[in-house]
């Protein structure tokens, strides 16, 4: 049995998933790296630490959800 080829909405979907998942893991990184500065184990100053898990943070809860808004306003667009 043969899948069927992937409509230009199964890639388009595809790729969305992948992009919001790689921001996801990618906040997620800064988070550790921030708390890993904030907690002395990378011996950088205390200040980039705690911009780095903000950063992370707002990367993490809510970058995902502008990009899939845009994400979706440009499904709109194409037929």
């Amino acid at each position: 049995m043969t899948l069927p080829e992937p409509t230009r909405g199964d890639t388009r979907a595809r790729n969305g998933y992948l992009v919001i998942t790689a921001l996801r893991f990618t906040g997620i990184a800064m988070i550790m790296a921030g708390f890993a500065i904030v907690r002395g184990v990378i011996d950088l100053p205390y200040a980039l630490g705690a911009v780095l898990a903000v950063l992370g943070f707002i990367e993490f809860f809510f970058l995902p959800r502008v990009a899939a808004r845009r994400w979706n306003a440009g499904a709109k667009d194409t037929p």
